[in-house]
């Protein structure tokens, strides 16, 4: 079955998070913690969108995200990078490599399930990016 979104993430407690925060949104999920399991993952599952941290064991996100916007298969794959707070330079390459959005973490759980909708063209953004709103805090 092909998964609304593929999850790359190796921290344990946030790739869990993720899990849970889109599927109690409703989105079916995989999740891999590399980035030669993510090209594969990619390729063999064609999921609708793609969470990407940044900083993998052995190839970063931005390495995942240069190859998928080079293959003509994967060049639209809607890709949300994940970085950690007050990165500038990784939003900056992210955006440079052509990344679709940008969350920062620690996130709002309300800020990835926009971004997500966002990405997959659910609902309009409200006010630009989610990464530019500043999220919203859960409530």
């Amino acid at each position: 079955m092909k998964p609304d979104i593929l999850i790359v993430e190796d921290e344990p407690s946030i790739l869990s998070s993720l899990e849970f925060i889109l599927r109690h949104a409703g989105w079916t999920t995989k999740s891999v913690t590399s980035g030669e399991a993510a090209l594969l993952a990619v390729n063999t599952m064609a999921p609708r969108a793609v969470i990407l941290d940044v900083m993998l064991p052995r190839q970063s996100g931005f390495e995942v995200l240069k190859k998928l916007r080079q293959d003509r298969r994967t060049r639209d794959l809607p890709i949300l990078i994940l970085t950690a707070k007050g990165q500038q330079q990784d939003k900056r390459t992210a955006e440079g490599l052509g990344a679709t959005d940008f969350v920062t973490k620690p996130y709002a759980n309300a800020e990835v399930v926009e971004a997500v909708r966002h990405l997959l063209g659910e609902v309009p953004p409200q006010n630009g990016p989610a990464s530019d709103t500043g999220g919203e805090p859960d409530r």
